[in-house]
This record gives C-alpha cells, sequence and structure tokens, in this order.
C-alpha cells in the first residue's frame, strides 16, 4: 500500500472565518521533530550514529503538514468492526480510514516494526526506537501494532516452525493490511 490519500489540509477555511483563536496552540507544523540534540547524542551514543540522517529525514516527514493531516484523519475517523458481509457471511474485520494505513505503510516501511531482527548492523535496535519516537509524535495510536510487531520477533524465535513461517513477514518493510494466513 503506498500511502497517498487524498486528505484536505489542515487550514481553515478562509470563507468561514469569525473569529481570531486565541486560546489554542496553532498547528505545529513543518518543523524536525528529530531536532533534539539529547535524541541524536543519545543515538550516536548507543552505536546508531549511522541512521541520523534517515532519522530527520523521518523527523521531518512527521512534522509535515501531509502526515499531520493524516494523524487527524486517522483519530476523527475511528476504526469499525464489521462482523457480517452484506450477505450475512461472518468475517470479523476491522475497517481503518486510509490515513491510518498511510501512518502504518510510512512506520513499516522505515523499519520500525520488526525490522531490526533482521538487520545485523550495530544499533539497529537504537536506530529502530529512535525512529519509533519521531514517527509516534505524528499519532499514537498507530504505534501500538507497530510496537507490537516489534516485540513479537524474541517471542516466536522461542517456537522455531513458528518463526520460520512468521519471522519473515514481521521484519519485512512492506506493509501488509490484510487479515489472512499466511
Amino acid at each position: 500500500m503506498t500511502a497517498t490519500a487524498d486528505i484536505p489540509p489542515l487550514r481553515s477555511n478562509p470563507t468561514a472565518h469569525t473569529h481570531e483563536v486565541t486560546n489554542q496552540v496553532p498547528p505545529l507544523v513543518g518543523h524536525d521533530v528529530a531536532d533534539d540534540p539529547v535524541l541524536l547524542e543519545g543515538v550516536r551514543r548507543e552505536g546508531a550514529g549511522w541512521y541520523v540522517d534517515d532519522l530527520h529525514r523521518i523527523g521531518r516527514r512527521a512534522g509535515s503538514e501531509e502526515v499531520q493531516r493524516w494523524a487527524d484523519e486517522a483519530n476523527r475517523h475511528e476504526p469499525e468492526l464489521r462482523t457480517h458481509d452484506r450477505y450475512g457471511n461472518r468475517v470479523d474485520e476491522v475497517d481503518f480510514h486510509p490515513s491510518y494505513h498511510a501512518l502504518m505503510d510510512v512506520a513499516i516501511g522505515e523499519g520500525l516494526g520488526g525490522a531490526p531482527w533482521a538487520d545485523s548492523r550495530p544499533g539497529a535496535h537504537v536506530a529502530r526506537a529512535a525512529g519509533f519516537m519521531v514517527w509516534s509524535t505524528a499519532e499514537a495510536g498507530h504505534g501500538c501494532p507497530v510496537s507490537m510487531t516489534y516485540a513479537v520477533v524474541p517471542a516466536l524465535r522461542a517456537a522455531p516452525e513458528l518463526a520460520k513461517e512468521y519471522e519473515p513477514l514481521l521484519t519485512s518493510r512492506v506493509y501488509d493490511p490484510g487479515l489472512r494466513a499466511p
């Protein structure tokens, strides 16, 4: 899935302007979320200095108007449980807004799920943690399945047959929104 949802911008409709809002902070867009000296020093110190440029790229994307729009849409359009299809067959699926899938697509594509378990570079897990921290500032809700994807790999390794089947899927950088057996 490619994150290309056609979602309107965050800006207000200028023709609907009735007053100046003074009791709310304006949207924080157009900044690099990774521009945090303490975070960057820690990433370098803990062996993931090679990741700093990628972290800034993720940080700029997380702070972009486009991603903030995705976050707003994903939160305004809650997941919807669909227990049956229109013919009465049981399906038990959850439908998510396209913006939620756009956020997930970037997170998995950037290796913030299980990818570090397949990366032998020193600092791979530090890089993932920093990237996850930066990316999830845009919208926290999608962080749960991303974190679970990361966390399940070592548990699966206790069952080698299951790990053989599922680990390549969990460490992939390709987001698959489908609900099906591998």
